[in-house]
C-alpha cells in the first residue's frame, strides 16, 4: 500500500501542476473576461496549456492506478493535497510571494474535504443510470451552469472565480458519476464504452472545462482550484446518493461532522477568494473598466 500512497501523492502533484500551467494561458487568451467556447480551441493550440493538460491527464491516470491498490477512503483524501501544491506552484510560476494566510486557508479546505470524503460510506454495488435519467441530470447541470456563466459577466473577479468554479465543479462531478457508471459496465463488457452515457460524459466535461478555464482566467487561481476540489467530489457524492442509491452518513455524530467539514472547506475557499495577491497579468489583459464601459458593454462583448 505504501507505493499506492506515493502514486496518489504524485497524481495530486501532477493535477496541481497541470492546472497551474494552464492558468497563464487562460488569462492571456483573447476575448472578454468571461470567454466563449472558442476560447478552448485557442487554448488547445498553446503548447504550455497542452503540457498542463498532459500533466493533469497523467495525474488522473495515477489516481486510478492508486485506486487499484488502495481503498477509496485513503486515495481520495490524498488527492486533496494537490491544493497546497497548486497554491505553491502558481505563486512560483507568477513570481509571487507565498503567503501564510493562503497556505492556512488551503489547509482548512483540505481538512474539510478529507473529513467529508472519509465520512461518506462507499458502496461496492455496481451503479446503474438509465439514459433518460442521465439526460435529465446533464441537461439540468448544463442549464444551471449556463445561467451561472451569463451572470458571471456582471460580478467582480473574486466572486466570479468561485461562481464559475462551482458550476465547473458541478459539471466535472457529473462527468465523474457518468464515467464511473461507464467504467463499471466496461469492466465486464467493453462495448459499454460506446453508449449515450459516454457521449453525455464528454459533452458535460467540455462544458465543465470551459467554466473551469474561465475561473482560472479571473486570476484568483487558488480560490478557483479550491472550489473545484470541493464541489467536484461533493456533487459526485450527491449524485451517488440521490441517483445511484449510494449511502450517506447515518449517525447523528457523522452527520454533524460532515456538516462541519463542509463549513470548514467553504470558509477556507472564501478566504482564498478574498486574497489580494491576484495574478498580476490579469490587470494587463483586463484593465478595470470605466463606468461608461460598464454601461455600454454587453455580456460576450470582446472589449
Amino acid at each position: 500500500m505504501t507505493w499506492a500512497i506515493a502514486i496518489a501523492l504524485t497524481g495530486a502533484f501532477c493535477l496541481a501542476l497541470g492546472s497551474a500551467l494552464q492558468e497563464r494561458d487562460a488569462i492571456r487568451a483573447p476575448g472578454a473576461s468571461v470567454a466563449r467556447l472558442g476560447f478552448l480551441l485557442h487554448l488547445a493550440r498553446r503548447p504550455r496549456w497542452l503540457l498542463g493538460s498532459l500533466a493533469a491527464a497523467t495525474g488522473v491516470c495515477l489516481h486510478l492506478v492508486a485506486l487499484s491498490a488502495a481503498p477509496l477512503t485513503i486515495v481520495q483524501p490524498l488527492g486533496v493535497t494537490g491544493l497546497l501544491f497548486a497554491i505553491v506552484l502558481s505563486a512560483l510560476f507568477n513570481r509571487q510571494r507565498i503567503r501564510l494566510g493562503q497556505l492556512l486557508a488551503g489547509a482548512a479546505v483540505m481538512v474539510g474535504l478529507v473529513g467529508l470524503l472519509t465520512l461518506f460510506p462507499h458502496s461496492a454495488d455496481p451503479p446503474v443510470l438509465p439514459v433518460p435519467v442521465a439526460l435529465a441530470l446533464t441537461g439540468g447541470v448544463a442549464a444551471v451552469g449556463t445561467a451561472g456563466y451569463l451572470v458571471a459577466h456582471w460580478i467582480p473577479a473574486g466572486p466570479r472565480a468561485v461562481l464559475l468554479a462551482v458550476f465547473g465543479g458541478a459539471a466535472l462531478g457529473t462527468t465523474s458519476a457518468l464515467t464511473r457508471v461507464v467504467a463499471v459496465g466496461a469492466a465486464t463488457d467493453l462495448t459499454a464504452v460506446f453508449s449515450w452515457l459516454t457521449l453525455l460524459a464528454v459533452a458535460i466535461a467540455v462544458f465543465g472545462g470551459l467554466l473551469q478555464q474561465n475561473a482560472y482566467r479571473t486570476g484568483h487561481f487558488a480560490a478557483a482550484y479550491a472550489t473545484l476540489l470541493v464541489v467536484d467530489p461533493v456533487v459526485g457524492a450527491g449524485i451517488g446518493v440521490l441517483v445511484l442509491g449510494e449511502a450517506v452518513p447515518t449517525t447523528p455524530l457523522a452527520q454533524l461532522l460532515a456538516a462541519g467539514a463542509v463549513l470548514l472547506a467553504v470558509a477556507g475557499t472564501t478566504v482564498l477568494a478574498r486574497a489580494e495577491n491576484r495574478n498580476p497579468e490579469v490587470a494587463r489583459h483586463f484593465p478595470t473598466p470605466s463606468v461608461t464601459d460598464l454601461v455600454h458593454t454587453t455580456p460576450g462583448d470582446p472589449r
